[in-house]
């Protein structure tokens, strides 16, 4: 590996870990919103407490797969040809929550908004499963083969030639032949529900420190709740993944950093300081994502089948030219990204509290009717 293949690898990792730490608690929020808003008004407190960044918080989903996409697009081509099925469901939930989101405040009516709270909390659940999953078998490894593709003139005899070579996933092996089945393992459906505790007590950290009233009391109680369980299913995970599947030793290390964070995180939350929570378990999902990343190398995507069949980050990459350029891109647009990030929640209220929302916010629903205008009076 050269060093720009190294850094760039790196980067994805950060990326990663922006998009996870701030739509942790985005789509944290509306997972447990039917648990700690129980009310209409109580329920818009906690879409205005992630409403204003949500599409922001976004913009480092889209960059983690632009850079892949760049800067490993064998990696790329490769995940999309075994878990198109699992990204599309992925895709299809994100836009279930952005509409509901976006359109709920579009009609004045609490059944309508009613509606799309209970589409959010549903798809919101699912997000972080279907991503735990995909995060666990780039740990674990995946039915990956070497097709070996041939030019005229090539002898078709003896070992492939792995320099004229494609990654794909297979079948073999998987229940029922199917390449989305073969996912599913007891190790990938524990990686998802640990991610979905992860989010969910993410989204409580944050809830806690940005509302007031019965919803910040009810998050604050279970709080404490969810991050001792999602500090436990995240050491079973972590351990379970380092001891048969990581390819790195050093993946003990970034494994202590997040084991530490995770520890804390519970000691905050039962001592009720809600920023060292919110604090403590972002670094834990720092450290968890390092050491994903950290346990897959030298690997890109590992192949279950045989060590040989993986495709590494050596072979994943592009041109050292590309990543060269790329790299100067990045270092203009990163530090853009982080300010206005940063702008933007400094902006914001700390506390959303109930007094400053709409009462009935939206177009009356007896306009909204085919040829009617909205802006019309009556």
């Amino acid at each position: 590996m050269t060093i720009l293949q190294v850094i760039w690898f790196i980067l994805i990792a950060v990326l990663w870990t922006g998009y996870l730490v701030l739509e942790g608690f985005g789509v944290g929020a509306g997972m447990v919103m039917p648990m700690v808003a129980k009310t209409d008004q109580e329920r818009t407190q906690v879409q205005k407490t992630f409403g204003p960044v949500w599409d922001g918080n976004e913009v480092w989903l889209l960059t983690a797969g632009g850079a892949t996409f760049a800067a490993f697009p064998e990696w790329y081509a490769t995940m999309f040809s075994g878990m198109y099925l699992a990204l599309f469901l992925i895709l299809f939930c994100l836009i279930v929550r952005i509409c509901a989101i976006e359109w709920r405040s579009k009609v004045s009516s609490a059944a309508w908004r009613g509606r799309w709270d209970s589409w959010q909390s549903v798809v919101a659940w699912l997000v972080p499963i279907l991503f735990g999953v995909a995060f666990a078998n780039l740990v674990q490894g995946m039915n990956i083969a070497i097709t070996q593709y041939n030019t005229p003139g090539d002898a078709l005899a003896g070992a492939p030639d792995l320099s004229k070579h494609v990654h794909n996933f297979t079948s073999q092996g998987a229940p029922a032949g199917s390449v989305f089945l073969s996912l599913l393992t007891p190790y990938t459906i524990a990686g998802g529900v640990m991610l979905a505790l992860v989010f969910a007590t993410q989204g409580l950290a944050f809830l806690a420190l940005r509302t007031t009233g019965e919803v910040q009391n009810r998050a604050k109680n279970l709080l404490g709740k969810f991050a001792i369980a999602d500090t436990v299913l995240v050491a079973v995970a972590a351990l379970w993944g380092q001891f048969l599947y990581a390819s790195q030793a050093m993946a003990w290390i970034p494994l202590i950093i997040a084991a530490l964070a995770f520890i804390a995180t519970v000691m905050m939350a039962l001592r009720g300081s809600e920023w060292g929570t919110l604090l403590a378990h972002s670094v834990g999902i720092a450290g968890a994502v390092a050491w994903i990343f950290t346990a897959m190398a030298p690997n890109a995507m590992k192949s279950s089948i045989k060590p040989e069949f993986s495709l590494t980050i050596w072979d994943a990459s592009s041109s050292q030219s590309t990543l060269a350029i790329m790299l100067v891109i990045a270092l203009v647009v990163v530090p853009i990204v982080l300010g206005y990030t940063y702008w933007s929640y400094t902006r914001m209220p700390l506390k959303v509290t109930l007094e400053e929302l709409d009462e009935n916010p939206g177009l009356p629903w007896d306009k909204i009717r085919q040829g009617a205008s909205f802006l019309a009076e009556s």
